[in-house]
């Protein structure tokens, strides 16, 4: 059933997006530089674009900066679990280790029953 309404709302979605793609489709001027700038440099860098496509391209940009920040701020909290898992791998080894000392004096039955109760 999630799935269903999930594909409704991407269609409800798709279908504001292309209303708003023809609602939009004049064309407008993009410069890149301002004027003052781009006679330093010889020619003005400028484009005509659709205005669907300038806001598009401003809502992709938009969450490409969104997910480049949260994936820089959560570093910490990655390394952290980088760390604790590398802890844990480690204590997980020293109590294998320290299970086979003690099994070594013992019956194999016995150490595989105390093995299998801990």
């Amino acid at each position: 059933m999630m799935r269903y309404i999930k594909y409704l709302f991407l269609a409800a979605v798709g279908f504001c997006l292309m209303i708003l793609a023809l609602a939009n489709r004049q064309m407008v001027g993009i410069k890149l530089l301002p004027e003052e700038l781009a006679t330093y440099l010889g020619q003005p860098i400028s484009y005509e674009l659709p205005l669907f496509v300038v806001i598009f391209a401003g809502i992709v940009l938009g969450l490409l900066i969104g997910f480049v920040w949260e994936w820089l701020r959560e570093h910490k909290h990655r390394t952290e679990a980088r760390a604790q898992r590398r802890e844990k791998e480690k204590l997980e080894r020293q109590v294998k280790g320290m299970r086979a000392e003690k099994a070594q004096g013992q019956d194999e039955v016995l150490a595989l029953l105390d093995g299998a109760s801990a």
